[in-house]
């Protein structure tokens, strides 16, 4: 097949002669690989510096901020840089050559065979570079191309058609929301810098540290995991004082201004100085400044506790750190931990596809159908999430001591064509009460809707099975819809199930359209319920949610007997 015969866009990116005159164009690899692909860039393109950083865990915000600008105002002129992709390229090992090669022979080749075949190449070639490039994000010099190939999957920007180009010139680069949401480059920054934990595995990994070390560096390890068990107990009793303390400010505000009224005397008329006695208001105090003294006094009591913990645990913090630090250093983050984190990785691209899925990994108008607000940029996730939470409010609360804490996952976002989302972990299993847990989204989905959704139900289904533990089938929703499952003597994958039905929970059940069992309906009213207002609205709308409601009423008078 000539060149003349292909689509113009894409011959012009294989003439590698002449290069200057087609900015589109694929250079020859020669000169791709006599440059050092670390050297810093001077253009406008790489003005953006990814100082990176976890948000800590804040138990005091309820709710995401609303998300203001979901693109920039003016185009970023990345993605029309002629050397953008040699840039990408540059200084990479032998996998940028092969796949510089056989991306080649993919877009000559017409025949659909073939195509497949270099396909598969094609992948191979990419998560060889990837793997090169994923521990070279801590980098603050690197240039911006070779983190899009991270972010977006984008190696050759004409590949896009204008309108696509536009859109992904106008997304937003920095994390500007201060939520755990990361694009793949700025995971395996964090991952290099030692600021995110390695994603958990099925199969225990080998540590060469342990291996190579006895003694004290053995001892070194058990006191980071000690570390890590008592951060969650640190963190929680310090919300739990500032939450109380809060508590306690608001209690002698009313207190203060009641006894003010009190102490209010109007003068009796004709009996000057002499003022008069209380009124009835001021009688109806006495009721109320007594309810705020019993009400303190438990507060002062809880405040107590919560201050004995905070001050223990306060105490093995400082302990266990001065240990530490007394200690060999040994938490050093090596190449082989990023490797097995971007083994992880590469599964959980995987698995957001499918085994029937596309699996090219490189962005393409000839995959890419999505409008902007469809694609899995991280304003647009957020916004998603801050969604399912105005109907779920409880969908990223976890109990403790009968008190919710509203934790936010890591939101990582993959750049594939899946679309299900997935909860890689459902929190640290050495910090059960305030870590975070993990959850994945694919970016270039045919719904982000319900690829958002499909995570949150995962991360729903894996924390209530876990917090019941053993008795998972019997305690809690996991238990109910378990029974009600087996009950129906129904074939097939239980979560699956389950996922399904929390997404025609939130998107129909929520409109009031009944798609759910009944009692499935009732398990999620009881166990999700949605906000009180919601509930109002669907019970007027229809006898079966007023049924509901009617039933929490009951349930509600009834407590304590």
């Amino acid at each position: 097949m000539s060149d003349s015969e292909l689509d113009p866009s894409i011959a012009a990116l294989l003439q590698e002669s002449n290069t200057a005159t087609h900015p589109g164009s694929l250079p020859s690899f020669d000169d791709i690989a006599t440059e050092s692909g670390d050297e810093r860039k001077t253009d406008d393109t790489d003005e953006i510096i990814f100082d990176g950083g976890v948000p800590r865990v804040n138990l005091n915000i309820k709710e995401f901020k609303p998300i203001k600008n979901f693109f920039n105002d003016t185009q970023s002129s990345l993605f029309d840089d002629p050397a953008y992709y040699k840039t990408a390229l540059t200084g990479e090992d032998e996998s940028a050559q092969r796949l510089h090669s056989v991306l080649a022979k993919y877009l000559r080749c017409s025949d659909p065979k073939d195509r497949v075949v270099y396909r598969q190449r094609i992948r191979t070639s990419w998560w060889d570079l990837i793997r090169s490039l994923c521990i070279k994000m801590n980098n603050p010099g690197l240039p911006l191309p070779k983190r899009m190939l991270l972010r977006y999957g984008v190696l050759l920007p004409s590949l896009f058609t204008p309108e696509q180009k536009k859109v992904f010139s106008s997304a937003i680069l920095e994390n500007r929301t201060g939520e755990p949401v990361f694009y793949v480059d700025e995971w395996f920054q964090e991952i290099n810098a030692g600021h995110l934990k390695l994603s958990v595995t099925d199969e225990v990994r080998p540590s060469k540290r342990a291996e190579n070390s006895a003694g004290s560096s053995q001892e070194q390890l058990r006191l980071i995991e000690l570390q890590s068990k008592n951060s969650g107990k640190l963190q929680s009793a310090e919300n739990y004082v500032a939450m109380k303390e809060s508590e306690r400010a608001l209690l002698e505000t009313e207190l203060k201004s009641r006894v003010d009224m009190l102490c209010e005397h109007q003068p009796f008329i004709g009996l000057e100085p002499h003022k008069m006695s209380y009124s009835e208001t001021q009688k109806r105090l006495f009721m109320e400044i007594t309810e705020r003294l019993r009400a303190l006094s438990k507060n002062d009591k809880e405040l107590s506790v919560y201050l004995k913990d905070y001050q223990e645990a306060k105490a093995v913090a400082e302990n266990l750190g001065a240990k530490i630090a007394q200690g060999p250093d040994i938490v050093q983050v090596d190449k082989s931990d990023v490797y097995t984190e971007f083994e992880t990785v590469r599964q959980m691209e995987k698995m957001t596809v499918g085994r029937q899925g596309n699996q090219f990994p490189i962005l393409t108008r000839e995959f890419y159908h999505c409008i902007p607000q469809g694609t899995g940029f991280r304003e647009n996730v957020i916004d998603q999430l801050a969604w399912v939470e105005s109907i779920d409010p409880g969908a990223f609360c976890r109990i403790h001591k009968n008190i919710p804490n509203r934790i936010v996952p890591f939101v990582l976002l993959v750049p594939t064509y899946g679309d299900s989302g997935f909860c890689w972990e459902p929190f640290d299993r050495y910090n059960r009460i305030t870590s975070r847990g993990r959850i994945v989204v694919p970016m270039y989905p045919r719904d982000l809707r319900i690829a958002v959704l499909t995570a949150v139900a995962d991360l729903r289904w894996q924390v209530a099975k876990e917090k019941a533990s053993y008795y998972w089938m019997e305690e809690g929703i996991t238990g109910q819809y378990y029974q009600w499952f087996d009950r129906q003597k129904i074939k097939g994958d239980l979560k699956a199930y389950f996922i399904s039905d929390y997404i025609l929970w939130m998107t129909k059940e929520s409109e009031g359209i009944q798609r759910l069992d009944k009692e499935v309906r009732g398990i999620f009213w009881r166990n999700m319920p949605f906000p009180d207002q919601l509930r109002k609205k669907l019970r007027r709308r229809s006898l079966v949610y007023n049924e509901l409601y009617q039933k929490d009423i009951n349930r509600s008078l009834s407590d304590g007997y």
